[in-house]
């Protein structure tokens, strides 16, 4: 077994340009290995550069032979463990499409729930059987959303290692869903819940949980607001950047993330009053410390910590959302919770579309399905409303239909009482029916 550090070469043939790389096969006549050199057609010039053709052919070599340095391998080679190809072909051609964050968390979850477990079994190995089996022990102790990763990870690999050639067929095509999955949580609280957190804050963690609660910002848009992005006359506040596991990203989480977002006056009457005040505090700090701005800059984080930088979340949370749920005996209270609760309780207050707004989701199923779950008081109401529809429709149709019996009718120039003769009947009745025969006949 070598090592590869080959990055191949590309050329212009045409209007197309080629990319060229060596690629160790089995020789079917010799059953020897050898050194092949590989054409690949990597694109037309007019919409790609000569660096984008060798970014498209380092691609490629990443997928037939894996990451430069790494260890090259024989095609078809039944050695071949499931760690190797994952760490070797599967994850480098996701880095490409993953962001650098994305890319570590999703890189620890494969490599706890798959690798680890499955790692030295050679991909020859694995049947249908035996990946439906690690599912089910996976669906006992994880969650439901990260069972379905999970079956979605492992039918992306085991495709990946048939289009690579590693496997001639996919095991992994028809593992299905473990019918006994844990619910995943969908706690939300009570409008009168909100506000009792709400009331037991501080100034600052008052208006930086109200304006979470109101807009349903995500933690890292909401941690990553300076004062640049506060306008108080027009009562907006400008998404520009989130913060994540310690870092500015100039992206958000969908591209309806970096957006300007409306508040209420009387929200930003508060961001006003906080900004006072943290003036305030920057010209007291600057008469103890000379070296530090009297000024409050543009640039400052309007939720800051100590040492001006932003907050953290797992610390806000800790800190401040936990110990809210302690001592107001609440079932729970994350930011997660608070969002699903606004896209929850919001349903009366507009419509889906108007909550997706908020939400500023790209798809209205991520709102619905997701995050908008059923008020049991709602339903209640619902079914109540339904049932007066219905109530009210059939009463006004029997009164049509019905018509009230007469107090007395006259049959053959005697008066009957009520009911002794049906009036259906009656109102049928021709002239021979008056015979005394027709007339028993009549009345049975």
């Amino acid at each position: 077994m070598g090592t590869s550090h080959q990055r191949g070469y590309v050329t212009l043939r045409g209007k197309q340009w080629y990319g060229y790389f060596r690629k160790v096969v089995n020789d079917p006549t010799t059953d020897e290995q050898k050194t092949v050199r590989v054409p690949v057609i990597l694109g037309l010039k007019s919409k790609m550069s000569k660096f984008e053709a060798r970014e498209a052919l380092q691609r490629e070599i990443t997928k037939q032979i894996g990451k430069p340095g790494s260890p090259t391998r024989v095609m078809n080679d039944g050695s071949v463990t499931f760690a190797w190809f994952v760490k070797n072909r599967f994850l480098p051609l996701k880095e490409a499409v993953w962001k650098e964050e994305t890319a570590k968390t999703k890189t620890i979850l494969i490599q706890s729930d798959l690798v680890d477990p499955l790692g030295e079994i050679p991909l020859a190995n694995f049947d249908k059987f035996s990946l439906q089996l690690h599912l089910n022990k996976l669906a006992i102790t994880r969650s439901k959303d990260t069972v379905l990763q999970m079956r979605a990870y492992l039918r992306d690999i085991f495709a990946e290692a048939v289009d690579q050639d590693f496997l001639t067929k996919d095991p992994a095509r028809k593992v299905k869903v473990p019918t006994q999955l844990r619910e995943t949580d969908t706690t939300t609280l009570t409008w009168d819940q909100l506000g009792l957190a709400l009331a037991e804050l501080t100034l600052r963690d008052r208006i930086l949980l109200e304006l979470d609660m109101t807009n349903a910002l995500r933690p890292s848009e909401l941690l990553a607001f300076r004062w640049k992005c506060f306008d108080y006359d027009a009562c907006t506040l400008k998404i520009i950047e989130t913060v994540y596991k310690g870092k500015i990203r100039p992206w958000g989480k969908t591209k309806k993330s970096l957006t300007v977002i409306h508040i209420p006056q009387k929200l930003a009457d508060d961001l006003e009053t906080w900004r006072v005040e943290c003036e305030e505090r920057a010209r007291e700090a600057a008469s103890k410390d000379k070296k530090k701005s009297p000024e409050l800059s543009p640039d400052d984080f309007i939720f800051a910590n100590e040492v001006g930088g932003f907050l953290d979340t797992d610390n806000f949370r800790k800190r401040v959302l936990h110990k809210l749920a302690r001592n107001l005996g609440l079932p729970k209270l994350t930011f997660q919770v608070i969002r699903r609760t606004i896209a929850t309780l919001a349903q009366k207050k507009g419509t889906v579309k108007d909550v997706q707004g908020v939400m500023r989701h790209s798809r209205t199923a991520t709102t619905t399905d997701v995050y908008m779950q059923e008020i049991p008081e709602s339903v209640q109401a619902t079914v109540n409303s339904i049932n007066r529809e219905l109530r009210k429709s059939s009463e006004k149709n029997h009164r049509k239909t019905v018509k009230p019996l007469p107090d007395a009718v006259t049959l053959g120039g005697k008066v009957l009482k009520h009911g002794a003769v049906s009036v259906k009947v009656f109102g049928n009745l021709t002239p021979n029916d008056t015979k005394r025969e027709r007339r028993e006949l009549a009345s049975c």
